[in-house]
């Protein structure tokens, strides 16, 4: 899948809470604007506490693997 949004580039704090809570898998397994959105998500963030708010929001919804963005989602087969 080709993004036509600019593609967000991972903060090595987020790449480190997402190794320490072990799930790097399901957000590699997650489509790429999936990714993309949340990383701009986070990175659009004003205060410190949304950011990191937003970061616990996106674990949450990973370790679920039933949301995306408070949307329910489920993964194709």
């Amino acid at each position: 899948m080709r993004l036509t949004r600019p593609i967000q580039p991972m903060p090595e704090d987020i790449a480190r809470r997402l190794d320490a809570a072990h799930l790097r898998g399901a957000y590699e397994a997650r489509p790429p604007y999936q990714r993309n959105d949340y990383l701009g998500w986070i990175a659009r963030a004003k205060r410190p506490e949304t950011r990191d708010k937003r970061i616990a929001q996106m674990l949450e919804e990973l370790a679920a693997g039933d949301r995306y963005m408070k949307m329910a989602w489920r993964q194709r087969p």
